[in-house]
């Protein structure tokens, strides 16, 4: 199952952000972010915990009018055409994960925040989920809010009744490879007819791939979304698919959710925020569900950052009031507000990620998700990585959801990739 609250971003939207950031003026202008003691935050729905928000603007009160203003559509277009117009551009601004590379190449448009004193907090967050905010330049763009990491949620009581090992030990050290996850698939559909493992293929296509060091764009500038890394994770999709234990259900559909609550489809490989989107789409499922490590080693999906723009006034006390807010216990609190699973690892020990969910009969889902943010793999983070991308994972759906021929999806894919690198300027 991919959920929409993190959903990634369409390849056009990747290449128009990275034109209007490049088209964006340089040198200094009159400061618009703030005026006299206010300080102006920018963020969405969801992207940072109301809790802490409210507890920074009152700690900081004495010094500033902190003012959190949750950017509603398209956050990263509303941002890019304030930046543009040099107007109204917020102090602080929220920057998503998923668009993170695109805004590195422009990191000039934002304060460095290593000048801030920044790399003396480097020791306190997950080493992958920092570098991710930096730039090729060393520039340090964003300061690390929340990660994503992948586990393997399942309904107890349907892997019960399958055979299939069903506590949350089991389950990961039965399942540790996509062969054995594939065969759990098959027994699971021969045991319940009609019932699948995953909606779709593309939750084996992407996980593989962020799974592994590698994905479409290299650090100098060369597509290898051809290469051996990603045929591996196309042809297990595709191997997904000819076994049978994916359905044809569109992710977010009415169809899926019915599916998932009357257990037709027991089981999904999704992000730790998938936690909030399990309870509040199907809630009645309440109980049902348990977390494993999900095959082979963990991938991440989503996770933001909070940056500083040349605008600020006072960016001495905007990265105080940042540092503040993304610190362990606030990011823990964050976890139980908005389900931002939290970039400290000093955060995973406190009482208040140690709690037993019920929804979840009763597990403590930081056991699985703890371990699994300090494995992720590292990769290189390239702006055309969304651009180059997404032809690979349309025509993967196409494979899974229309039955389209997988040699000619590929071949269409790779049609559509070459063109775009051409037009973006990625050597092939």
């Amino acid at each position: 199952m991919r959920l929409s609250r993190r959903g990634l971003l369409r390849a056009g939207l990747a290449g128009s952000a990275a034109t209007a950031l490049g088209g964006l003026a340089s040198g200094c202008a009159v400061p618009t972010g703030s005026t006299g003691r206010n300080m102006v935050l920018w963020y969405w729905d969801g992207g940072l915990g109301d809790t802490v928000v409210k507890k920074a603007a009152t700690r900081y009160g004495a010094d500033v009018d902190l003012r959190a203003v949750k950017i509603g559509g398209y956050y990263r277009s509303k941002l890019l055409t304030t930046m543009t117009g040099r107007a109204h551009v917020p102090d602080i601004a929220g920057l998503k994960g998923e668009d993170m590379a695109s805004y590195l190449p422009n990191a000039n448009q934002f304060v460095d925040l290593r000048t801030l004193g920044a790399d003396t907090y480097r020791n306190r967050y997950l080493s992958w989920k920092w570098d991710q905010g930096i730039a090729d330049d060393g520039t340090m763009v964003g300061f690390p809010i929340d990660c994503g990491p992948v586990a393997h949620f399942y309904q107890y009581e349907v892997f019960r009744k399958a055979g299939l090992p069903y506590e949350p030990d089991d389950v990961s050290a039965g399942l540790d490879t996509w062969e054995k996850f594939f065969a759990a698939g098959e027994q699971l559909k021969k045991r319940i007819p009609g019932t699948c493992l995953l909606s779709d293929v593309n939750a084996v296509f992407e996980n593989v791939v962020t799974q592994g060091g590698a994905r479409y764009v290299d650090k100098d500038r060369h597509f290898i979304g051809d290469q051996d890394h990603v045929r591996r994770a196309w042809a297990l999709a595709v191997e997904a698919k000819r076994r049978g234990i994916v359905s044809d259900l569109v992710s977010g559909t009415p169809d899926q959710l019915s599916a998932l609550q009357d257990g037709k489809l027991p089981s999904q490989l999704n992000a730790s925020w998938a936690t909030n989107d399990i309870k509040t789409g199907v809630p009645r499922t309440k109980g049902r569900w348990r977390v494993a490590q999900m095959p082979v080693r963990p991938s991440n999906i989503g996770g933001s950052f909070l940056s500083i723009t040349k605008e600020c006034r006072e960016p001495e006390q905007a990265f105080r009031i940042i540092t503040w807010m993304l610190n362990a216990d606030n990011q823990a609190q964050g976890f139980a507000d908005a389900g931002l699973f939290p970039s400290t690892p000093a955060s995973y020990g406190l009482k208040t990620l140690r709690e037993p969910d019920p929804f979840f009969g009763g597990q403590v889902t930081m056991d699985v998700f703890g371990p699994a943010a300090q494995r992720i793999a590292v990769a290189y983070n390239s702006p055309f990585d969304v651009a180059l991308g997404q032809p690979l994972k349309d025509e993967i759906k196409n494979v899974g959801v229309l039955g389209k021929n997988p040699e000619q999806a590929w071949k269409d894919a790779m049609s559509k990739c070459r063109r775009i690198a051409q037009h973006l300027g990625v050597g092939l």
